[in-house]
């Protein structure tokens, strides 16, 4: 697996870039988006080379702190890399119909709202792109603004939504593994598709991270 590009814009802000991780071989190879904290795109490095080893072309989005309101933009960041990544699918060995998206902390709770809240991806012209999503370590019923379902991503559960897995640290003391399996009962509730996890140790080690990479081969392929 190898870098294949490096600060492919998506937004016109100079931390609107993103990188592009592929596995060696001409594929074509299922494809995610990997969304960490913002401004920190070196500190996933290894978990997004880690997914491409496993077969995926990944997208590896920063999305800057500046713009304001922060949400909806950051939400709005997302959906525009997501979608820059798929008109760069061809170029780097992968494919757009095989797209999935995948989180951790802050990144984990925008993977889930560009999945399931349709106005995000319906803005960048994709609507359909999504067809699996992961969160580690997310949090996804506690509000950030005046306007709380801006930021729930339970407020949004469907029944059509992409396939969707949640891993959470059985021994993580800051973020809470309640928020993860309530999330993942309430998916079921509303006759979504859901999977949820508690990982062993950190969940952007490598067991977590290949839990995860099995489901989106499932999910995809």
């Amino acid at each position: 697996m190898r870098r294949v590009a490096h600060d492919l814009p998506y937004g016109e802000d100079p931390r609107q870039r993103l990188d592009l991780y592929a596995p060696h071989g001409p594929g074509p190879w299922p494809m995610l988006v990997f969304f960490g904290e913002p401004d920190a795109r070196e500190q996933y490095e290894p978990a997004v080379l880690a997914l491409a080893a496993r077969g995926f072309v990944v997208a590896l989005p920063d999305y800057p702190v500046t713009r304001l309101p922060l949400f909806p933009a950051q939400i709005a960041d997302a959906a525009m890399a997501t979608a820059e990544t798929a008109r760069n699918a061809a170029d780097h060995g992968g494919d757009a119909a095989r797209l999935g998206v995948m989180g951790h902390g802050a990144g984990a709770g925008l993977a889930m709202m560009i999945s399931l809240d349709r106005r995000y991806m319906a803005a960048v012209d994709q609507p359909n792109l999504i067809r699996a999503a992961a969160g580690l370590a997310g949090v996804y019923g506690v509000a950030q603004t005046t306007d709380p379902t801006w930021t729930q991503p339970v407020a949004y559960v469907r029944p059509n939504a992409p396939a969707i897995w949640l891993g959470y640290g059985a021994d993580d003391d800051t973020v809470v593994a309640a928020d993860a399996v309530t999330f993942g009962q309430r998916i079921g509730a509303a006759g979504g598709r859901s999977e949820v996890h508690a990982c062993s140790g950190r969940t952007l080690d490598l067991p977590a991270l290949k839990d995860a990479a099995g489901f989106f081969h499932r999910a995809l392929d």
